[in-house]
């Protein structure tokens, strides 16, 4: 099985942290993000794709052609085109079911384990403020039924974390746009949801990293993630 790991982006809320390197390569206690998740990949998981942009090459020269056992690949997104655009670039390279994770979050092991039980599924996470992400809609059997970004009042709490197990089914779905060029692989994935069941798997933990606090943060609850 493959992992996808989303790092194209600057994060431009990090303001001159990332003036010179790309986010996810920002240090937690003298690691960058993107070690520690691959720390936390079962076995199953035999090659990683990275989709790279701003300041790349600080990933490849990083990593290099593996990295603890596992050999590594590296797309250029030259157009910052969204996640569903940034998923496809490496449609060539997929061989079936991958797991997609954003560059710049941190997930707990023991999640991931539970979503690779699923053909495909999405990792959400119970939030106090679900109006700042896009909130996940299922049915009483805890399957996916619609993604629905930022509402204004949400009924739901459960939040898209953006890490998802697909297939090369999600290849077959045209893209949806979100506007500004850009396009949504959750959006999409909604649409698929529809013809093949999508699991909603509960997160242990969840920290997004969108601002300097968040890096702060994380410094003192990463050994939360084993």
């Amino acid at each position: 099985m493959q992992a996808v790991i989303l790092a194209a982006g600057r994060g431009k809320r990090m303001k001159h942290l990332t003036n010179s390197q790309p986010k996810p390569m920002l240090q937690v206690n003298g690691l960058p993000i993107l070690e520690y998740k691959i720390r936390i990949l079962p076995k199953t998981i035999e090659e990683i794709i990275f989709i790279i942009g701003y300041c790349g090459e600080h990933i490849m020269n990083h990593f290099g052609k593996s990295f603890e056992g596992r050999p590594i690949r590296y797309v250029f997104q030259t157009r910052l085109n969204g996640t569903g655009g940034a998923v496809h670039l490496a449609k060539s390279l997929i061989k079936d079911r991958f797991l997609v994770m954003m560059g710049d979050d941190l997930y707990h092991k023991r999640d991931v384990k539970s979503m690779l039980k699923y053909d495909l599924a999405v990792l959400a996470k119970e939030d106090d403020n679900p109006s700042n992400f896009g909130v996940l809609k299922t049915n009483r059997r805890g399957y996916l039924i619609d993604i629905v970004e930022k509402p204004k009042q949400p009924k739901e709490r459960l939040v898209n974390t953006a890490m998802y197990v697909l297939n090369k089914k999600f290849f077959n779905y045209e893209l949806v746009p979100i506007g500004n060029g850009e396009y949504g692989l959750p959006q999409t994935l909604a649409v698929m949801a529809a013809e093949h069941p999508v699991k909603v798997v509960k997160a242990t933990f969840w920290h997004p990293i969108t601002s300097s606090g968040d890096l702060e943060k994380a410094e003192e609850i990463i050994h939360k993630l084993y």
